[in-house]
Protein backbone atom coordinates (compact mmCIF):
# COMPACT_ATOMS: atom_id res chain seq x y z
CA UNK A 1 0.00 0.00 0.00
CA UNK A 2 1.29 3.23 -0.60
CA UNK A 3 3.33 4.87 2.11
CA UNK A 4 0.09 7.94 2.01
CA UNK A 5 -3.03 6.33 0.91
CA UNK A 6 -6.34 8.15 -0.64
CA UNK A 7 -9.48 7.34 0.70
CA UNK A 8 -11.78 9.81 -1.18
CA UNK A 9 -11.15 12.55 0.77
CA UNK A 10 -9.69 16.05 0.27
CA UNK A 11 -8.94 19.31 2.23
CA UNK A 12 -8.59 22.57 -0.42
CA UNK A 13 -6.20 25.21 0.44
CA UNK A 14 -6.92 28.72 -1.35
CA UNK A 15 -4.56 31.49 -0.04
CA UNK A 16 -5.78 35.05 -1.23
CA UNK A 17 -5.14 38.82 -0.62
CA UNK A 18 -7.48 41.10 -1.86
CA UNK A 19 -9.61 39.06 -4.14
CA UNK A 20 -13.27 40.04 -3.30
CA UNK A 21 -14.46 39.62 -7.02
CA UNK A 22 -13.00 35.96 -7.46
CA UNK A 23 -14.01 34.39 -3.89
CA UNK A 24 -17.90 33.51 -4.91
CA UNK A 25 -17.24 32.08 -8.52
CA UNK A 26 -14.38 30.20 -7.32
CA UNK A 27 -15.97 28.57 -4.40
CA UNK A 28 -18.87 27.16 -6.27
CA UNK A 29 -16.43 26.25 -8.46
CA UNK A 30 -15.05 24.07 -6.16
CA UNK A 31 -17.60 22.49 -4.40
CA UNK A 32 -19.15 21.93 -7.95
CA UNK A 33 -16.11 19.79 -8.95
CA UNK A 34 -15.42 17.88 -5.85
CA UNK A 35 -19.47 16.82 -5.27
CA UNK A 36 -18.81 13.22 -5.85
CA UNK A 37 -15.80 12.53 -3.01
CA UNK A 38 -16.77 10.90 -0.42
CA UNK A 39 -15.43 14.01 2.21
CA UNK A 40 -14.33 17.75 1.03
CA UNK A 41 -13.66 20.69 2.76
CA UNK A 42 -12.23 24.25 1.65
CA UNK A 43 -10.24 26.17 3.92
CA UNK A 44 -9.82 29.82 2.53
CA UNK A 45 -6.61 31.65 4.12
CA UNK A 46 -7.08 35.49 3.91
CA UNK A 47 -3.69 36.60 4.05
CA UNK A 48 -3.91 40.04 5.01
CA UNK A 49 -6.79 41.41 2.53
CA UNK A 50 -7.71 44.55 2.94
CA UNK A 51 -11.01 44.75 0.72
CA UNK A 52 -13.80 43.32 1.72
CA UNK A 53 -12.76 39.76 0.87
CA UNK A 54 -13.53 38.73 4.42
CA UNK A 55 -16.91 39.70 4.47
CA UNK A 56 -17.64 38.12 1.16
CA UNK A 57 -15.78 34.40 2.63
CA UNK A 58 -18.35 34.93 5.84
CA UNK A 59 -21.10 35.37 3.91
CA UNK A 60 -20.27 32.28 1.98
CA UNK A 61 -20.59 30.17 5.04
CA UNK A 62 -24.21 29.82 5.28
CA UNK A 63 -24.38 28.16 1.50
CA UNK A 64 -21.29 25.98 2.11
CA UNK A 65 -20.99 24.51 4.73
CA UNK A 66 -17.25 22.74 4.46
CA UNK A 67 -15.95 26.19 3.65
CA UNK A 68 -13.59 27.36 6.08
CA UNK A 69 -11.59 30.71 6.60
CA UNK A 70 -8.79 31.77 8.27
CA UNK A 71 -7.35 35.44 8.65
CA UNK A 72 -3.83 36.46 8.79
CA UNK A 73 -4.03 39.81 10.66
CA UNK A 74 -0.62 41.34 7.96
CA UNK A 75 -0.12 39.66 4.83
CA UNK A 76 2.68 37.14 4.95
CA UNK A 77 2.97 35.69 2.07
CA UNK A 78 1.88 32.96 -0.30
CA UNK A 79 3.68 30.74 1.16
CA UNK A 80 2.95 31.26 4.24
CA UNK A 81 -1.16 31.46 4.07
CA UNK A 82 -0.68 27.95 2.27
CA UNK A 83 1.59 26.49 5.36
CA UNK A 84 -1.24 27.97 7.56
CA UNK A 85 -4.02 26.19 5.59
CA UNK A 86 -2.48 22.94 5.26
CA UNK A 87 -2.09 22.98 8.85
CA UNK A 88 -5.12 23.10 9.84
CA UNK A 89 -6.60 20.35 6.63
CA UNK A 90 -8.33 17.57 8.69
CA UNK A 91 -7.70 15.24 5.29
CA UNK A 92 -4.90 13.55 4.57
CA UNK A 93 -4.29 15.16 0.76
CA UNK A 94 -4.39 18.56 0.03
CA UNK A 95 -5.08 20.53 -3.05
CA UNK A 96 -3.95 23.99 -3.94
CA UNK A 97 -5.36 26.42 -6.22
CA UNK A 98 -4.59 30.22 -6.99
CA UNK A 99 -7.56 32.34 -5.71
CA UNK A 100 -6.85 34.41 -8.59
CA UNK A 101 -9.30 32.28 -10.38
CA UNK A 102 -7.10 30.91 -13.37
CA UNK A 103 -6.59 27.33 -12.13
CA UNK A 104 -9.83 25.60 -13.30
CA UNK A 105 -10.96 23.16 -10.29
CA UNK A 106 -12.58 21.06 -12.34
CA UNK A 107 -9.01 19.95 -12.90
CA UNK A 108 -8.89 18.79 -9.22
CA UNK A 109 -10.41 15.29 -10.53
CA UNK A 110 -8.08 14.43 -13.36
CA UNK A 111 -5.25 15.11 -10.59
CA UNK A 112 -7.29 12.91 -8.08
CA UNK A 113 -7.22 9.96 -10.70
CA UNK A 114 -3.91 10.06 -11.03
CA UNK A 115 -3.53 9.44 -7.70
CA UNK A 116 -5.81 6.66 -7.26
CA UNK A 117 -3.57 4.42 -9.94
CA UNK A 118 -1.87 1.66 -8.70
CA UNK A 119 0.41 2.45 -11.85
CA UNK A 120 1.60 5.26 -10.00
CA UNK A 121 4.81 5.21 -7.89
CA UNK A 122 4.27 3.99 -3.98
CA UNK A 123 5.86 6.82 -2.98
CA UNK A 124 4.10 9.19 -5.03
CA UNK A 125 3.60 12.28 -2.89
CA UNK A 126 2.79 15.32 -5.24
CA UNK A 127 1.18 15.65 -7.99
CA UNK A 128 1.43 19.17 -10.20
CA UNK A 129 -0.47 21.32 -12.16
CA UNK A 130 1.03 21.65 -15.46
CA UNK A 131 -0.22 24.71 -17.84
CA UNK A 132 0.78 23.66 -21.05
CA UNK A 133 -0.73 26.85 -22.53
CA UNK A 134 -0.39 29.67 -19.97
CA UNK A 135 -3.27 32.78 -19.87
CA UNK A 136 -0.70 35.25 -18.96
CA UNK A 137 0.80 38.27 -20.35
CA UNK A 138 3.93 37.97 -22.73
CA UNK A 139 5.88 39.37 -19.67
CA UNK A 140 4.94 37.10 -17.62
CA UNK A 141 5.35 34.24 -19.60
CA UNK A 142 9.14 35.15 -20.43
CA UNK A 143 9.92 35.64 -16.69
CA UNK A 144 8.49 32.28 -16.20
CA UNK A 145 10.05 30.56 -19.20
CA UNK A 146 13.33 32.04 -18.32
CA UNK A 147 13.03 31.08 -14.45
CA UNK A 148 11.89 27.50 -15.56
CA UNK A 149 14.78 26.75 -17.50
CA UNK A 150 17.03 27.81 -14.61
CA UNK A 151 15.52 25.99 -11.93
CA UNK A 152 15.34 22.66 -13.88
CA UNK A 153 19.11 22.89 -15.01
CA UNK A 154 20.39 23.64 -11.49
CA UNK A 155 17.62 21.61 -9.45
CA UNK A 156 17.03 18.72 -11.96
CA UNK A 157 13.65 18.10 -10.41
CA UNK A 158 12.24 16.78 -13.86
CA UNK A 159 9.03 19.16 -13.70
CA UNK A 160 7.95 21.49 -16.63
CA UNK A 161 5.77 23.92 -14.11
CA UNK A 162 6.30 24.25 -10.54
CA UNK A 163 4.43 27.63 -10.54
CA UNK A 164 1.04 26.35 -11.08
CA UNK A 165 -0.85 27.32 -8.13
CA UNK A 166 -2.54 23.67 -8.58
CA UNK A 167 -1.72 20.78 -6.97
CA UNK A 168 -2.60 17.89 -4.83
CA UNK A 169 -0.30 16.72 -1.45
CA UNK A 170 0.11 14.77 0.71
CA UNK A 171 -0.41 16.68 3.91
CA UNK A 172 2.21 14.88 6.24
CA UNK A 173 4.87 14.96 3.68
CA UNK A 174 4.42 18.61 3.32
CA UNK A 175 4.52 19.21 6.75
CA UNK A 176 8.20 17.86 6.49
CA UNK A 177 9.91 19.97 4.19
CA UNK A 178 11.67 23.45 4.99
CA UNK A 179 9.03 26.19 5.16
CA UNK A 180 10.22 29.65 3.76
CA UNK A 181 9.26 32.21 1.52
CA UNK A 182 8.52 30.94 -1.52
CA UNK A 183 8.98 27.48 -0.84
CA UNK A 184 5.32 27.09 -2.58
CA UNK A 185 7.08 27.26 -6.01
CA UNK A 186 10.07 24.46 -5.01
CA UNK A 187 8.04 22.07 -4.00
CA UNK A 188 8.98 19.34 -6.34
CA UNK A 189 12.58 19.87 -5.66
CA UNK A 190 11.47 19.93 -2.07
CA UNK A 191 9.67 16.59 -1.94
CA UNK A 192 12.38 15.07 -4.24
CA UNK A 193 15.01 16.05 -2.02
CA UNK A 194 12.92 13.84 0.85
CA UNK A 195 12.62 10.80 -1.68
CA UNK A 196 8.85 11.26 -2.91
CA UNK A 197 7.84 10.92 -6.16
CA UNK A 198 6.10 13.69 -8.39
CA UNK A 199 3.94 13.35 -11.44
CA UNK A 200 2.70 16.36 -13.53
CA UNK A 201 -0.76 16.34 -15.27
CA UNK A 202 -1.47 18.90 -17.77
CA UNK A 203 -3.90 21.17 -16.20
CA UNK A 204 -6.35 24.39 -17.54
CA UNK A 205 -5.50 27.74 -17.56
CA UNK A 206 -7.40 30.68 -17.74
CA UNK A 207 -7.10 34.36 -18.10
CA UNK A 208 -7.48 36.29 -15.16
CA UNK A 209 -11.02 37.77 -15.08
CA UNK A 210 -11.26 40.31 -12.19
CA UNK A 211 -8.40 41.53 -9.83
CA UNK A 212 -5.51 42.59 -10.31
CA UNK A 213 -1.86 40.55 -10.32
CA UNK A 214 0.37 40.54 -7.22
CA UNK A 215 3.05 39.53 -9.03
CA UNK A 216 5.46 40.88 -11.82
CA UNK A 217 9.38 40.27 -12.52
CA UNK A 218 10.78 41.60 -9.97
CA UNK A 219 9.01 39.72 -7.44
CA UNK A 220 8.68 36.18 -9.80
CA UNK A 221 11.68 36.56 -12.01
CA UNK A 222 14.52 37.73 -10.02
CA UNK A 223 13.38 36.76 -6.32
CA UNK A 224 12.67 33.05 -7.28
CA UNK A 225 16.36 33.21 -9.02
CA UNK A 226 17.99 33.95 -5.88
CA UNK A 227 16.03 31.23 -3.89
CA UNK A 228 17.04 28.96 -6.44
CA UNK A 229 20.74 28.51 -5.07
CA UNK A 230 19.46 28.19 -1.18
CA UNK A 231 17.28 25.09 -2.50
CA UNK A 232 20.44 24.06 -4.36
CA UNK A 233 22.25 24.25 -1.09
CA UNK A 234 19.53 22.19 0.82
CA UNK A 235 19.72 19.62 -1.90
CA UNK A 236 23.22 18.88 -1.46
CA UNK A 237 22.97 18.69 2.17
CA UNK A 238 20.87 15.80 2.29
CA UNK A 239 20.96 12.72 3.84
CA UNK A 240 18.37 9.59 3.15
CA UNK A 241 19.24 6.68 4.66
CA UNK A 242 17.97 3.48 3.33
CA UNK A 243 16.05 0.90 6.13
CA UNK A 244 16.88 -2.35 6.78
CA UNK A 245 14.15 -4.27 6.62
CA UNK A 246 14.24 -5.89 9.90
CA UNK A 247 14.03 -2.91 11.97
CA UNK A 248 11.22 -2.13 13.91
CA UNK A 249 10.79 1.28 12.48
Amino acid sequence: MPKHAYHGRLSVVVPVKNEQDNVEPLVHEIAAALGGLAAFEIIYVNDGSTDSTQVRLEALKSEFPMLRVIRHRVSCGQSRAVTTGVMAARHEWVATLDGDGQNDPADIPALLEKLADPAQPANLELLAGWRARRQDTAVRRLSSRVANAVRARLLRDNTPDTGCGLKVFARESFLQLPNFDHMHRFLPALVMRNGGAVVSVPVHHRPRERGVSKYGVHNRLWVGIVDLFGVAWLQRRVRLPQIEPDSDF
